[in-house]
C-alpha cells in the first residue's frame, strides 16, 4: 500500500530530504511549511520524483499560531485520505543572549520549539489512538539534554518537549502506535549558517536517511547521527562542578 505521509516543516533542509526519499518510494505526501517560495521549490523537485504532482498535496501555515493546528492535521488527513506516518520537523534555534534579556523572546522560543509541536502532536496521537496505528516522528535536539550557556532556552524548550514525548509514547503503546524522538546533534542547514563549523556537524541528507529508517523501525529514541549516543550521556552526568570547569561545555 501506498503509504500515506505528513511532514510538518517540510520546508527546512532536513524534512526536505526526508520527503525526497520518501518521495522517490510512491508515498503520498501532505506537506505543511511556512514559506511559499520554498514549498514551490520543494513541490518543484518532487514531482520528478514520485512521477505525478497528484501525490502530493500542501498547505502553508504560521506555526506560531496554535489554534489553527488541529484543524491543518484536519485537512492534512483529508487530503491524504488517512495517516500512516507523522513527522513534525519545525523549530528555531532563536538568539540565546535576546531571550536572556527579553521574556517575550524566551516566551516566543517556547513557543516555537515546545508548545508549536505540543500543539500537533494532541491532534496526531489522538488520531494514532483511534486508529489503533502508525507512527508519529519527532524533532527535537541533543541541546535538550543539559542546559549550557550558549543555547539553554532553546535547550530547555527541547527538553521539555523530550519528556513529554516519552508521556505520550507510553500512553499509546497499548493501542499499536509509535512515537519516534529524534534527538539532533547541530546539522549544516541555513538554520546553523552563523555557527563555526566542525566534525560534529551532519549533512541533511544522512540525517533525513536516519529519520527514515527510524520511522520504518519504530524506534523510541535515537540519537542522530549516533555517536551523539556515546557524547550525551557524558554531558548530562557530569557533575556540576567538572561542567563548569570546562569551557567547550559551559562556554558561551
Amino acid at each position: 500500500m501506498t503509504q500515506r505521509i505528513l511532514i510538518i516543516g517540510a520546508t527546512s533542509a532536513i524534512a526536505a530530504e526526508v520527503a525526497r526519499i520518501y518521495a522517490s518510494r510512491g508515498a503520498r505526501l501532505h506537506l505543511l511549511g511556512r514559506s511559499s517560495e520554498k514549498m514551490r521549490a520543494l513541490r518543484s523537485s518532487l514531482t520528478g520524483g514520485i512521477g505525478g504532482e497528484a501525490l502530493i498535496t500542501s498547505e502553508l501555515a504560521d506555526f506560531a499560531q496554535l489554534e489553527n493546528a488541529s484543524a491543518l492535521v484536519e485537512r492534512a488527513v483529508a487530503q491524504l485520505g488517512g495517516l500512516d506516518v507523522a513527522l513534525i520537523a519545525h523549530g528555531t534555534l532563536g538568539d540565546q543572549l535576546r531571550t536572556e534579556q527579553s521574556f517575550d523572546e524566551a516566551e516566543s522560543i517556547f513557543r516555537d520549539n515546545l508548545l508549536s509541536a505540543v500543539a500537533f502532536v494532541v491532534p496526531i496521537a489522538n488520531l494514532l489512538e483511534a486508529q489503533r496505528g502508525g507512527t508519529l516522528g519527532v524533532i527535537t535536539s541533543v541541546a535538550g539534554e543539559r542546559g549550557r550557556p550558549r543555547n539553554y532556552t532553546y535547550g530547555a524548550a527541547k527538553g521539555a518537549l523530550n519528556i513529554y514525548l516519552q508521556g505520550v509514547r507510553s500512553r499509546l503503546f497499548r493501542s499499536g502506535a509509535h512515537v519516534v524522538t529524534l534527538k539532533l546533534g547541530p546539522v549544516d542547514t541555513p538554520m546553523t549558517v552563523s555557527h563555526q563549523k566542525n566534525a560534529l556537524f551532519a549533512q541533511p541528507r544522512a540525517v533525513a536517511e536516519s529519520i527514515v529508517a527510524a520511522l520504518d523501525a519504530k524506534r523510541t529514541e535515537l540519537y542522530v547521527p549516533c555517536f551523539w549516543g556515546v557524547i550525551m550521556p557524558l554531558v548530562k552526568h557530569a557533575p556540576e562542578r567538572l561542567f563548569q570547569l570546562f569551557p567547550f561545555l559551559s562556554g558561551r
